[in-house]
């Protein structure tokens, strides 16, 4: 039996390690042909999964159905070989890692080993809930080929509420930090990559009042950049379109008024106000049903009490903790989302 084992990048020498020590007859290349992370097996113990699977700096263990010189053509044989692992009555999908330089992409490999597949054994093809893969690791001259169950792959399933329901609505007002430049730039790429990675509406950089130009050009810097990095992260991760987020500049007090104005629901997170338990039935049902929900977050100092009385909602999402700049929107989203999910399902499960 032969195994590919894929680890973090950097451990597959450990993992190899321990591996020897669990199966002392078994041949063991980690960087099989210089790439990291990962660590070929092959052994002749019955048990070796389990075993494998013992060891914690092991992440997932493939084993090899079939392995052929890395050729688009003797990777579409195999299906003769594949075929009977899959059911007329199934759906798969063929999904391709590959090392190397070669005279196809993955996607060739994808689509032709998957139409042979198609071929000879009837089943329909399912891109997103399969419940066969077809799994190809193609490393260097090699393409080892496995059959796995489809749950090891869903990461987006139907029972799953999409949290980019909520945070599509979320408009967030940040207020800007200021002080040393450098500082201003380092919270800033951390602003940018936590309302990238929650896809929201918009984010809106708001100061309170007159601040220093070239202290808020270095926020706003920061900001760009660490909107960048996490787009492009979530390009490669996400099988959707990813859309930047929209980001402006407006005073704070003019976004309370245009957003109040325009019957938007308003949150504000502060310690002042009641504990996220306490308010959550209405919350959640208010967030469910609203156009827009717009967040108020502070900076170094929190959002000016002054405008509480216009806000639908002042929560203290943490009591007794007051969270640092940079974890505002992370905590914020995080909570809300957990009372919107809360409150979703419960609506599925009575329609």
């Amino acid at each position: 039996m032969k195994f590919i084992i894929k680890t973090q990048r950097g451990m597959e020498s450990v993992a190899a390690n321990y591996i020897r020590e669990a199966l002392p007859d078994a041949s063991v290349w980690a960087s099989p042909m210089g790439y990291s992370g990962l660590v070929i097996v092959e052994t002749t113990d019955e048990n070796a999964g389990e075993k494998v699977l013992e060891i914690p700096e092991v992440e997932r263990i493939i084993p090899v159905i079939v392995e052929v010189p890395a050729e688009l053509e003797k990777i579409v044989e195999s299906a003769e070989r594949l075929a009977p692992l899959i059911g007329e009555e199934e759906t798969f999908a063929v999904k391709t890692k590959r090392r190397g330089k070669h005279g196809f992409t993955s996607m060739d490999v994808n689509r032709e080993l998957g139409a042979r597949i198609r071929e000879l054994t009837g089943a329909d093809v399912n891109l997103s809930w399969p419940d066969k893969v077809v799994q190809v690791e193609i490393i260097g001259d090699k393409a080892y080929i496995s059959v796995l169950p489809g749950e090891e792959f869903r990461k987006f399933t139907p029972d799953k509420i999409d949290a980019r329901k909520l945070f599509r609505k979320v408009t967030l007002v940040q207020m800007p930090y200021w002080g040393d430049y450098k500082a201003c730039r380092s919270f800033g790429e951390k602003i940018g990559r936590a309302a990238q990675a929650f896809e929201v509406k918009e984010l809106i950089i708001a100061p309170k009042e007159k601040m220093d130009a070239f202290e808020l050009a270095e926020f706003i810097r920061g900001i760009k950049v660490g909107q960048e990095s996490r787009y492009q992260i979530q390009r490669e991760a996400y099988p959707w379109k990813v859309e930047k987020v929209p980001v402006s500049v407006w005073d704070l007090y003019q976004v309370v008024r245009d957003k109040r104005r325009s019957k938007r629901l308003l949150i504000i997170t502060d310690p002042k106000g009641p504990t996220l338990a306490e308010v959550k039935e209405h919350i959640a049902r208010d967030m469910f049903y609203a156009k827009e929900i717009v967040i108020f977050v502070g900076s170094r100092e929190g959002i000016p009490r002054g405008l509480f009385r216009f806000a639908d909602y002042v929560v203290d999402l943490a009591p007794y903790m007051t969270f640092a700049t940079e974890h505002g929107i992370p905590a914020a989203l995080v909570s809300l989302w957990e009372v919107y999910e809360e409150y979703a399902r419960r609506r599925e499960e009575k329609a």
